[in-house]
């Protein structure tokens, strides 16, 4: 609201520079009345540019210390929920020399995966959204996940004994291929309407993942690929999630690619017009996030909606500079998922239900509301 006030301003500085100008020219002022009124405007121009640019910076800091304290919060409160009741006085006097082995082997370590789930997700999700110039896709959207349960499925065919990264490395292979093949699909039918899009990518992730059940059918091995479709940090314990680290050096990447990743959303010819090599970043974008997708769901598993719903959120009030949104995309993404991990944890307690069922119903619900008008200017801004 802040924001449009300022440009509000400046449409009403340069609109008195135009009456300005007009008397002028109509020889109501003299020369030196016209300077001296042209110099006033725009140093009350520039003033509220620089105004404008300081209010930016300090809401950018404001919001990002409210989520980093946010997910201090909830991240400490989350380490002493579940069945083995563990209180900080257990840890502060070791009393419980068992309750403390847990906390190191399992509390933390499912709140480490947490984080950087929902960072590499949220991440991952806006630069797919800037690459295909559309608010509704996501690797959820994209396809981009089918694929990589089908990498998943031939890894496990093809190399039984194989270990978790040779599956990490031919899921990417599959899903960065299927991400690509979806974009060739996307020129082809050329849809108007941006709602069709993420729709176009659902029903050929749908064929994907037909495909992939029918072979784990036939190969007896539905089971198996049942555990990539629900999402959950049961599992994970010191050992078995060190894995996610991998995705770090990609979200850097991003970091650095923001800019280009920016101006490509803008289109393919425009993005030429700057020097900027356009395949050669759209496939950087999309080796992002096929590693990203293919680490997490050999990991943890499937979790649906995050790289569709954080940055719309985020962008619905901080605009479309991803440079400027990143760390708040990534923060966002890690206490969205904290929080729905909190949820699937205590819903039931003490049992569990998979935090992909808990993001998948917000997600949905979410994602219903851009579809069905909430979003659909923003989408097609």
């Amino acid at each position: 609201m802040t924001d449009g006030r300022v440009c509000y301003n400046i449409k009403l500085l340069a609109l008195a520079n135009l009456v300005c100008k007009l008397y002028h020219q109509a020889n109501f002022m003299s020369s030196l009345q016209w300077q001296q009124i042209k110099l006033l405007l725009q140093n009350v121009q520039n003033g509220v540019m620089i105004f404008q640019t300081r209010l930016r910076r300090f809401l950018l800091k404001k919001s990002v210390i409210f989520l980093l304290l946010a997910i201090i919060g909830v991240g400490f409160w989350s380490l002493f929920i579940g069945v083995k009741d563990i209180s900080p006085a257990d840890l502060l006097y070791a009393g419980d020399d068992e309750k403390v082995q847990v906390f190191l082997i399992s509390r933390i370590p499912r709140l480490m995966s947490i984080l950087c789930v929902g960072t590499a997700l949220s991440v991952a999700g806006v630069i797919m959204q800037q690459i295909t110039s559309n608010k509704f896709i996501s690797p959820t959207t994209g396809s981009t996940t089918d694929w990589a349960k089908l990498g998943v499925l031939v890894a496990i065919l093809l190399f039984p004994g194989a270990g978790t990264g040779i599956k990490i490395m031919i899921a990417g292979i599959f899903s960065f291929g299927g991400t690509l093949l979806f974009m060739r699909l996307l020129k082809l039918i050329k849809l108007k309407d941006a709602v069709y899009i993420p729709l176009v990518g659902i029903m050929f992730g749908n064929i994907i993942n037909a495909v992939t059940t029918f072979i784990a059918y036939k190969q007896e091995l539905i089971q198996n690929i049942s555990s990539w479709l629900q999402g959950s940090f049961t599992m994970v314990l010191q050992g078995r999630y060190e894995l996610l680290y991998l995705g770090i050096p990609f979200l850097l990447i991003a970091g650095i690619y923001a800019d280009k990743f920016t101006i490509i959303s803008m289109g393919k010819d425009f993005t030429k017009n700057l020097g900027i090599r356009y395949q050669l970043t759209v496939n950087m974008g999309l080796v992002i996030v096929a590693a990203i997708t293919s680490v997490v769901l050999v990991t943890i598993g499937n979790i649906p909606y995050i790289g569709l719903i954080i940055p719309n959120i985020v962008s619905l009030y901080r605009g479309d500079n991803l440079r400027g949104n990143l760390l708040e995309i990534a923060l966002f993404g890690a206490l969205f998922v904290l929080l729905c991990d909190v949820i699937s944890r205590l819903i039931i307690f003490p049992f569990e239900i998979p935090i992909s069922v808990i993001a998948g119903i917000i997600g949905c619900c979410v994602f219903l509301y851009l579809l069905l008008g909430g979003g659909k200017k923003h989408a097609a801004a």
